[in-house]
């Protein structure tokens, strides 16, 4: 008769996985489709299962296949079960117990390739539901596929968490900037307290209304998307991330604007003088600065701790689930001994084939009804330890952000001057970070005791369930065995101290490669920590390099403009380097977030490959190659991983690629916003700088005098036609002289420019035909030492260099013409402002008007001013001195200050306007 005692065992493993098919059927998410392809992907699948099934040998490493009475070869009692799945949670393929396990190929041909890269499989994967989770100990109780994401998914949230919070805190820290100001200026009695209130108000408003409208845009991207609220998929992740980003840059960009329309209302309602406005503008933007860089050193040191968590808690996962991995291990250790103390008696004639069978299959169906007991156990009583410890924490929580907010209250509540603001900056953020790190301990805490709890009950259930498997087979051996064998019932006791003695061993066998998971667990743990530390150092240099760019950017947009203060150019930079802090504080938390996705899309693959190599090294370690044929399979199965590792690595850096390229589309949308804002700011400021410019020339206006002098030269009797259009035609002779040499000088400097330029070209291009040559020279050399994409970056970095050389050159160009310009014109406005007093002393001393001319000349004009006093003086006569000594107490007239110098300033050629106007005017008066 045929033995079939070891399919009855092996069935042991496929009715856990029927049980688990059957609980799991009502699950969300988890098609029927979906379980039969995972079903599919059985462990025997592999080139080396399918060598050891066709050629029906015995598998060299750890003994998993054994000849049978008909020749076949089917999986022994060797081969690792499937832990037992936990009810209530989507099933998985387990991964332990077969080098296959990674298969994606071929069902049907089991000599194809084995390649853990599929297609199939990967959209699956996107779309494969996990369960939300809100803390860590919610994570103890999923099954280990969902684990990775599980925890991952809590990354992000912490992640986000950080940033909302850091978020609040700039507002707050803002309005306590600007109620302080505010507060100095009502102390000051510059504004009321009717309108101190009102400013604050309304700023607060305003404020609240834009969270208020960030949380409605967070909130609907939550919604969307979401079939059911306790499961997630990883797409949805993604785009939920993605989504997540561009709100929190809108919001960012309306709180600048919001700060801005603040801090200009707020100036508006104090009425304070321009170089006031200036410095409270300032004053605040480096307050702020501070602030932005307070919250970057604080989120890069949290987000690193983060990660750090992660890795904690992934520990404390791995150690429940090797606990539960006891129960499962005993039942195959027992069931093993028990079938050769069976296969023993059988071939001493004890027992019959059949007795043998309906022994193992009883005790096996008693087995599994005590496992299925004990995961049921395992799940329930887990589930609610976590359940009263979360609400303890809970509780603990709602305490803890009352006194914390008490705390906050207090600080804010205090009134602090504007010398005190940097100090009031530091104590609010150490207050901050303070309960943060009290909130953080607390977490971690429970954390570490919600574990330690779940261990806990996890032994106690094993024992139980261990010596529930032993009476067992201690009622096998000492009630069933005598009746079906005729054996006494000290010979039975005989055997059950046999099984007895060959158990430990066994046991202790499976602990050694229990320990040696732990360590491989540890070392991968430790690679992945070394993958962290190169993206954050990735992330260092990404930033530093954006930073320098845009700071190169905007040295050279106000090198170009050339025409603004000091105070001015200050202000610019204060207002990039805040936005540019800000802006680059949140991409680099939106890197982080983004390297978290990548590591949840590539985990799958990594769990499976990192299952491969676990599976390979034990099995290297328990059976040591023996013969040549061990030998080869053994080679044949390192070239497998070593080919599945590039694989992985190749679709690792293209994931990378992707999540890259998506950054750096955010990046730019980012500095767009930070574009289109610095223009602004600079706009307004240049039109500020025209505006104090043009309050300064009309101050120096003597308009009034002038159409005064013009009046009371027409009711002269002193001046006749012939003289007054004689002095006309004088001043316009000196005044085409004046243009005659203007033109001169600026088409001959034009040409020694042009001189210049075309010498420092033809030296350009003599230093780029050296190089060129040299290169020449070298190309044999860079053609076979270089690759093609080599010389395409020297190549283009050549280019740049260029372009960016010609384009320094033309800027240098440019500035010497501007320069130039700058002083012929301004050569050119003290000449004419020269000759227009001239002109104007000549007709008050011809007309002998008895107006005192006040003149309040430049330092660029004092010259000619001087010049024109004393010619008037030499004009004067006795009689005009005496008209002026009696009315020199005349009261003149308001609006004396401006006059033609606003038309000649605004144009040289406009200077000829005014005198032709007044000697139309004169000449009537000398007609008449």
């Amino acid at each position: 008769q045929k033995d079939d005692s070891q399919r009855l065992l092996e069935s042991f493993n496929s009715d856990e996985k029927e049980h688990t098919l059957t609980k799991s059927k009502a699950e969300p998410y988890t098609s029927k489709e979906e379980m039969v392809l995972e079903e599919s992907e059985s462990p025997l699948n592999s080139n080396v299962t399918a060598f050891a099934l066709k050629a029906k040998v015995i598998y060299p490493i750890n003994q998993k296949f054994r000849p049978l009475a008909d020749g076949s070869s089917n999986p022994s009692l060797h081969e690792n079960p499937k832990q037992a799945v936990l009810p209530n949670q989507v099933m998985e393929t387990s991964t332990s117990g077969s080098l296959g396990s990674l298969s994606q190929g071929d069902k049907e041909d089991c000599s194809s390739s084995t390649t853990i890269h599929s297609t199939t499989s990967d959209d699956r994967f996107q779309a494969r539901a996990f369960l939300k989770v809100a803390s860590f100990p919610e994570v103890l109780m999923c099954e280990s596929f969902d684990v990775k994401l599980c925890l991952c998914s809590l990354i992000l949230k912490d992640l986000m968490l950080l940033d909302t919070e850091l978020r609040k805190e700039k507002h707050v820290m803002f309005m306590q900037v600007l109620k302080v100001y505010l507060t100095d200026f009502y102390h000051k009695k510059k504004i009321t307290d009717d309108l101190f209130k009102k400013i604050l108000l309304i700023q607060e408003n305003d404020f609240e209304e834009l969270q208020k409208q960030l949380d409605s845009r967070l909130q609907n991207t939550e919604m969307s998307g979401a079939h059911n609220s306790e499961y997630q998929t990883l797409e949805d992740l993604e785009r939920k991330e993605r989504e997540y980003s561009e709100h929190v840059i809108d919001n960012m960009e309306a709180f600048w604007k919001q700060t801005e329309k603040a801090q200009q209302a707020f100036l508006d309602q104090s009425k304070c003088s321009s170089a006031k406005a200036t410095k409270i503008m300032m004053d605040l933007t480096k307050k702020m600065i501070a602030v932005e860089s307070l919250l970057s050193e604080s989120q890069d040191l949290q987000a690193m701790d983060i990660q750090e968590r992660l890795f904690n808690w992934e520990l404390m996962v791995k150690m429940i689930d090797l606990l539960k991995a006891y129960i499962p291990e005993e039942c195959k250790c027992r069931l093993n001994i028990v079938s050769n103390i069976l296969d023993h008696l059988t071939v001493k004639n004890n027992l019959s084939v059949r007795q043998k069978e309906e022994l193992l299959t009883d005790l096996h169906k008693a087995f599994w009804e005590q496992l299925a007991h004990f995961s049921n156990e395992c799940i329930q009583q887990s589930k609610d330890l976590i359940l009263k410890r979360l609400e303890c924490r809970a509780k603990k929580r709602e305490e803890s952000k009352h006194r914390q907010k008490a705390e906050q209250g207090s600080l804010l509540s205090k009134t602090f001057h504007i010398e005190d603001v940097h100090d009031f900056l530091k104590a609010y953020h150490e207050l901050l970070e303070k309960h943060r790190q009290a909130q953080w301990e607390l977490e971690e805490e429970d954390d570490c005791e919600s574990t330690e709890a779940v261990a806990d009950l996890y032994k106690e259930l094993y024992s139980k369930a261990s010596h529930a498997l032993a009476e067992l087979v201690t009622k096998l051996f000492l009630r069933t065995l005598p009746v079906v064998t005729g054996l006494s019932v000290s010979e039975c006791e005989l055997l059950k101290e046999e099984w007895q003695e060959n158990l430990v061993p066994q046991l202790e066998k499976w602990e050694t490669p229990r320990q040696r998971r732990w360590k491989l667990f540890q070392e991968q743990l430790l690679q992945e920590k070394k993958l962290w530390m190169k993206e954050y150092a990735l992330s260092a240099v990404m930033q530093k390099h954006l930073s320098e760019k845009q700071e190169k950017i905007i040295q050279g947009v106000i090198s170009r403009l050339g025409c603004l203060s000091d105070e001015s150019v200050n202000y610019i930079l204060q207002k990039h380097q805040l936005l540019l802090c800000s802006v680059l504080t949140r991409l680099t938390l939106r890197r982080v977030g983004m390297a978290t996705l990548a590591r949840m899309r590539m985990s799958r693959k990594k769990s499976l490959l990192q299952e491969l190599r676990e599976q390979h090294t034990l099995q290297k370690g328990s059976s040591p190659c023996q013969d040549e044929d061990q030998w080869q399979l053994q080679k044949a199965v390192e070239s497998h991983i070593l080919e599945e590792e590039e694989k992985l690595e190749e679709e690792t850096q293209q994931t990378h690629l992707e999540f890259h390229q998506q950054l750096v589309t955010e990046i730019q949308e980012a500095l767009q916003f930070l574009q289109q804002h610095m223009e602004q700011v600079i706009g307004r400021t240049l039109l500020q700088h025209a505006r104090r410019e043009a309050g300064k020339k009309s101050s120096d206006d003597g308009q009034d005098f002038k159409e005064r002098l013009v009046e009371a030269a027409v009711e002269s009797v002193y001046g006749t036609s012939n003289n007054i259009n004689r002095l006309v035609q004088n001043y316009y002779q000196q005044i085409g002289k004046i243009t005659e040499g203007y033109e001169g000088k600026k088409l001959q400097q034009l040409k020694s420019l042009q001189a210049e330029r075309g010498e420092r070209n033809r030296l350009r291009k003599k230093q780029e035909n050296e190089l060129a040559l040299k290169e020449k020279q070298t190309k044999g050399l860079l053609n076979i030492s270089s690759t093609v994409h080599q010389r395409m970056v020297l190549q283009q970095k050549k280019v740049l260099a260029q372009f960016e050389l010609q384009q320094q050159i033309r800027l240098e160009s440019l500035k010497q013409k501007l320069l130039g310009l700058h002083h012929l014109e301004t050569e050119l406005e003290n000449q004419l402002k020269e000759a227009e007093q001239d002109f104007v002393s000549d007709l008050a001393t011809l007309a002998r008007v008895p107006v005192a001319v006040k003149k309040h000349p430049s330092k660029r004009s004092k010259p000619a001013a001087e010049k024109t006093n004393s010619k008037r003086k030499s004009f004067q006569s006795p009689e005009s001195e005496d008209k002026d000594n009696s009315h020199e107490n005349i009261q003149e007239p308001p609006g004396l200050t401006s006059g033609l110098c606003r038309e000649r300033l605004q144009s040289p050629h406009e200077g000829e306007t005014e005198p032709s106007k007044n000697s139309k005017m004169l000449k009537k008066r000398g007609n008449r």
